[in-house]
């Protein structure tokens, strides 16, 4: 019976193909009768195939991106994923990356709130807003973005300054330790300069915080031949491509995880740098990442 069965369905198979071949001569309806087949049977011969692929292609693009939402720890949307999948020759757009996702299940994670580690309330003298919210950069080493956030361990507090090249949102220099001296903000200032050797005139722009008004630091600048710029006071705005920065450090990855040493916070704070830097696309850099931005201009500029 199953052999008969599987006779009868080649058979049909290669009526089905001779259909195909000589339909640009005659029409499938006269071709059909001649073959005693239906057209409909035959249209969802031809239809079958198309769907089969249309499967494969889908269930490709599913497993591709729950591995690329999985490799930049769960924090792409369906902008980001689609964009990523198009890069890698994948047809899909947002709204098709949408329902992936839904069938996935895969739930991006959300930033949560955190404290503010500013200490506006000093006797320092104040640099005025030079900055102004002019965030385009035309290129890179023209201004630099600086802050201080926090990690909470087992061991007590961690704390983490970085330096922000505006043109790329790369961190170009970084600092951490069981303090939030100025010292901590001067050896991230020092690690970005020696890496960049940046021309003088730099723009270099902070919150109001005492490290960044302290004559130490300010020393540090002058020497560098830097030009300093200060946030306006409770003005988060101000200094906001820094601080969302700090957001996708937490929400991306600290938040997840409970820190028993310091040492193994820190660990986790040079992972998150290594590929926010060279992973992580951003939607301002026409989701590249930092690295691949500036080396683009670069290209574009030889």
């Amino acid at each position: 019976m199953k052999k008969g069965r599987r006779l009868l369905c080649e058979r049909s198979r290669i009526k089905y193909g001779f259909i195909q071949v000589q339909q640009k001569t005659y029409p499938v309806t006269a071709l059909c009768r001649v073959m005693q087949v239906s057209t409909s049977a035959y249209y969802e011969w031809l239809k079958a195939p198309q769907e089969r692929d249309k499967d494969q292609q889908d269930q490709s693009v599913s497993e591709k991106a729950r591995q690329i939402f999985i490799d930049n720890k769960q924090c792409f949307g369906s902008r980001r994923l689609a964009d990523r999948l198009q890069k890698q020759g994948f047809t899909v757009g947002r709204f098709k990356m949408r329902r992936i996702m839904r069938d996935l299940k895969l739930q991006v994670r959300y930033p949560k709130r955190f404290k503010v580690t500013t200490d506006s309330n000093h006797s320092e003298a104040i640099s005025p807003n030079r900055l102004d919210r002019q965030f385009q950069v035309a290129k890179p080493n023209q201004v630099w973005t600086t802050d201080i956030t926090y990690v909470w361990t087992l061991q007590g507090w961690l704390y983490v300054a970085v330096v922000i090249d505006l043109f790329s949102r790369q961190v170009v220099g970084w600092a951490i330790d069981d303090h939030m001296r100025t010292s901590l903000c001067v050896q991230a200032l020092q690690m970005a300069f020696w890496r960049r050797k940046p021309p003088p005139g730099l723009l270099h722009h902070s919150d109001r915080g005492s490290q960044y008004a302290s004559r130490e630091y300010r020393q540090h600048l002058a020497v560098m031949k830097m030009e300093q710029s200060m946030s306006r006071k409770g003005n988060c705005w101000d200094n906001s491509p820094t601080e969302r920065f700090f957001r996708s450090l937490k929400h991306e990855q600290l938040n997840y995880e409970k820190f028993k040493t310091q040492e193994a916070a820190k660990l986790s704070v040079i992972d998150y740098l290594a590929f926010y830097n060279g992973r992580r696309s951003h939607s301002t850099l026409g989701y590249l990442s930092p690295l691949e931005f500036e080396r683009e201009f670069y290209r574009n500029a030889a």
